[in-house]
């Protein structure tokens, strides 16, 4: 089932280049989003048969290259399982979303059902160079959506967030070799290496491996200094490539420090453990103060893409202080770190899909020139406050669930630095207050660049059916959270187990 799931959307992504020359758009729409909508079926079906303390389920090996210790072994566990559902749904509010979408329309749905391909195998993926593939495939796939579909400095943006992202994939490539040399017998299995914990003793080369493998990885998420390529990239591509950005690819970075570093690299990690807390810090406040002198909508909550990454690198550093604080509240910190990555996604996918619903009316993601638009469009004006509400960790929503074990299990073993973060809570609630009170309230004002649609008409039906799920769920999570926990608390345990060796 799992090598199904993976696969299949870029099975139909063939099948679309198979359909005549002269099959109406129409109708890859409709493909898109069935395959979509089966792919988010087969993952709820996955979750409903996961056993939460069972470990790695759903697991399949096949030889691939076996003479270079390379396997294909995908597996499922209750790190991975939440990320694969969030996929799944992200990619499916993006095919619902993109519903109107009359610009090559088979080309932009084949390279979406591909991504989600490479999203979904990078997810599952047991063995380094299965990651490493799927990561770098990401890369080429994202470049060609903003590209091809981006706004007036798409290809710039695009270079520099392919130049950025493979110049860290490389690193990445790195330290993965560096794993490989070290094991005995040489292999990029990730259970194995796991096991065998190659570097223990080794501090200067486990130091080495461990900097190659959080560059590219920090570079993906991304953190302070390594974020630069991320304001761009979302402020060119197309809504529905921004939400896939935020809410899923830089995940892929995060996702990585649970999976591969904290478990491969114990001894390194515990040592270094301080530079991700700073680092993690720095990204909070640096990604929250340059986000509130934005003026630009859709580039403001591209910052606070960095200012939430920001809280995930500061509780997985946390999480490191074996001696300092309780084995209960460094359970806590990892839970929440990824609760983050699925509350993040939800959240600021939908930020972004309501941006385009901005760009869509007025052609324009700067602030000023709007003004009122609750009046005119109650509906994106509704939506738009709950997000933003959400975002800034409002209790009932998922944001506040993440951010309070975060913090809860962050405060004990590094109390100034988390006291620190929590300012970047307060500087997020300016932002968002700030930015709904100038487009939303006070006398009607809109843009009035060439071919503004006037007036600004409310959520259209693809519009709501791709953001209405996305906020419920965040409601959802933010109110029942237990179903999601259950799944993520006992992963969080095993792998705080590896790191205290």
């Amino acid at each position: 089932m799992l090598t199904a799931l993976v696969f299949a959307p870029t099975a139909v992504a063939l099948l679309l280049f198979v359909l005549p020359r002269r099959t109406g758009p129409a109708v890859f729409r409709v493909v898109w989003v069935v395959a979509s909508a089966v792919e988010l079926a087969l993952v709820v079906a996955m979750w409903a048969g996961y056993d939460a303390g069972g470990g790695t389920q759903y697991e399949q090996r096949a030889r691939w290259i076996p003479s270079a210790g390379v396997g294909y072994h995908v597996g499922v566990d209750g790190l991975s399982l939440p990320l694969l559902a969030l996929t799944c749904l992200m990619f499916l509010a993006c095919a619902l979303y993109s519903l109107r979408e009359n610009r090559r329309v088979r080309e932009f749905a084949a390279l979406f059902l591909f991504l989600e391909t490479t999203c979904l195998g990078l997810f599952a993926a047991l063995d380094l160079i299965l990651f490493f593939v799927f990561f770098d495939l990401s890369i080429v796939a994202m470049y060609f959506v903003i590209a091809g579909w981006g706004h007036r400095q798409a290809s710039r943006a695009a270079l520099k967030f392919f130049l950025y992202t493979f110049v860290g994939s490389l690193a990445l490539l790195l330290g993965f070799i560096g794993l490989y040399l070290a094991a005995s017998p040489h292999t990029f299995d990730m259970v194995d290496l796991t096991r065998q914990n190659p570097l223990a003793g080794r501090s200067v080369y486990g130091g080495l491996v461990l900097l190659a493998v959080l560059v590219g990885l920090a570079v993906k998420t991304p953190t302070v200094p390594f974020h630069t390529w991320l304001p761009p990239a979302h402020v060119e591509a197309p809504a529905a490539g921004s939400a896939i950005l935020a809410g899923v690819l830089l995940k892929m970075g995060t996702y990585g420090f649970v999976r591969i570093a904290m478990p491969m690299l114990p001894e390194a990690w515990r040592r270094y453990a301080l530079v991700l807390v700073v680092v993690g810090v720095v990204s909070v406040l640096h990604g929250a103060l340059v986000a509130l002198a934005q003026t630009d909508f859709k580039r403001m909550v591209a910052y606070t893409s960095v200012n939430h990454m920001g809280y995930i690198v500061l509780a997985v550093g946390a999480a490191a202080a074996t001696a300092d604080s309780s084995e209960q509240a460094r359970s806590l910190a990892v839970t929440g770190a990824v609760t983050q990555m699925v509350s993040h996604g939800l959240l600021t996918g939908a930020l972004f899909l309501l941006a385009g619903v901005m760009y869509e009316r007025g052609r324009t993601y700067d602030m000023p020139s709007y003004g009122g638009v609750a009046g005119v469009a109650p509906v994106f004006a509704a939506m738009t406050g709950i997000a933003a509400f959400a975002s800034l960790g409002l209790p009932g929503f998922s944001g506040f669930i993440a951010e309070f074990q975060i913090f809860t299990g962050s405060l004990g073993p590094r109390p100034v630095a988390t006291s620190l973060a929590v300012l970047g809570i307060l500087l997020t609630a300016g932002l968002f207050l700030r930015a709904l009170r100038q487009v939303l309230t006070g006398p009607l004002r809109l843009p009035d660049a060439p071919g503004t649609p006037r007036p600004f008409t409310d959520m259209r039906p693809h519009e709501n059916l791709a953001v209405v799920p996305l906020l419920v769920l965040a409601v959802v999570l933010g109110v029942a959270p237990r179903f999601l926990l259950d799944v993520i608390e006992p992963a969080s345990r095993s792998v705080l187990e590896l790191l205290a060796r």
